[in-house]
């Protein structure tokens, strides 16, 4: 049997039922005021499925308030089938199939899609490198942002026109994080790193100019000369960027062969949804159910209205 043939996939009422027990495990609770004690669930003909009414602020409210949900008129199972899609998909999936596989509008499937991927931007992670463990750090290229003048041709680590991306993976957790840069200058980088990576950590990178001084706030820095074509250090196997280059391969396939195209203001909505797949995939133990119910979890507080997504230039988090 297909795991869609769940009954919160295809029933309103099951779909309500689901969200409802992961979001309040225990029981209905007031978004506005937090009440959960003084709360009863509406049973009039006319009333919308799901509506509580608090006694405390006299306010009705359902469990799509204050969440990614919340003023869309798309039903709810079709929400957990798409974030299910979106979660079991290891280089993501495009707003054009969301479109076909629902039966939703393009235009509403893109910012369905959208809303997740804001759901999939957790909480901070502690420090990489905590206990002494080791950190990768690597950067790449990616997209054109059109708001740069090119420089000419291509010159030794990509092209001055295009996006730029710092990952960091810690070793020890299997963690990522990865973020939009606007320059890869060390005075720009390393408040960065820092803020990131604990100092015990032993980081390490390629032998990039801007990464030359990192052994002067971290335990240790060593690097390999991926310009000279060694990518594993001879004289101690553990000093690679081969992880990390791992997860921009997924990236990248993702990006290109599914994504296509990427405007910078959606880039780091982009680079959660990777994160979070990566963060929590089957080699850590977890699987395609498991995943999805933790980006549920995380729907609370992330509302995006469709106006602050879809205009070019909007504010987004960059470094």
């Amino acid at each position: 049997m297909s795991i869609l043939s769940r009954p919160e996939f295809h029933d309103e009422q099951a779909a309500y039922d689901y969200v409802e027990a992961r979001l309040w495990p225990n029981g209905p609770t007031c978004p506005r005021c937090g009440e959960h004690e003084r709360v009863t669930k509406m049973q009039g003909k006319s009333t919308r499925m799901g509506t509580y009414k608090c006694r405390a602020c006299r306010k009705p409210f359902t469990v799509k308030v204050s969440t990614i949900f919340e003023s869309s008129h798309v039903p709810m199972h079709l929400w957990l089938q798409a974030i299910y899609l979106m979660c079991s998909s290891k280089k993501g999936i495009s707003s054009n199939q969301l479109h076909r596989t629902l039966g939703v509008t393009l235009k509403t499937a893109w910012f369905m899609s959208h809303r997740i991927r804001e759901a999939m931007r957790g909480g901070k992670l502690r420090p990489f490198g905590t206990g002494g463990g080791s950190v990768e750090v690597d950067e790449t290229f990616f997209g054109n942002d059109r708001t740069i003048k090119p420089k000419g041709t291509k010159k030794g680590r990509g092209y001055h026109h295009k996006f730029k991306v710092l990952s960091l993976v810690d070793r020890e957790t299997g963690q990522a994080e990865s973020m939009v840069v606007d320059s890869l200058k060390s005075r720009d980088l390393v408040p960065i790193l820092k803020e990131n990576i604990a100092r015990e950590a032993n980081v390490l990178t390629d032998e990039a100019a801007y990464y030359q001084r990192l052994g002067e706030h971290f335990a240790s820095h060593r690097f390999v000369h991926h310009g000279s074509g060694v990518y594993v250090s001879k004289a101690d196997k553990a000093v690679h960027t081969n992880t990390i280059e791992g997860y921009f391969s997924v990236f990248k396939r993702g990006m290109k062969g599914v994504y296509q195209d990427c405007g910078k203001e959606h880039l780091h909505r982009h680079l959660a949804e990777f994160d979070f797949r990566y963060n929590h995939r089957i080699a850590l133990e977890i699987n395609n159910r498991e995943r999805s119910d933790i980006a549920l979890s995380r729907v609370v507080g992330k509302r995006l209205k469709y106006r602050d997504s879809s205009v070019k230039g909007v504010s987004h988090p960059t470094f």
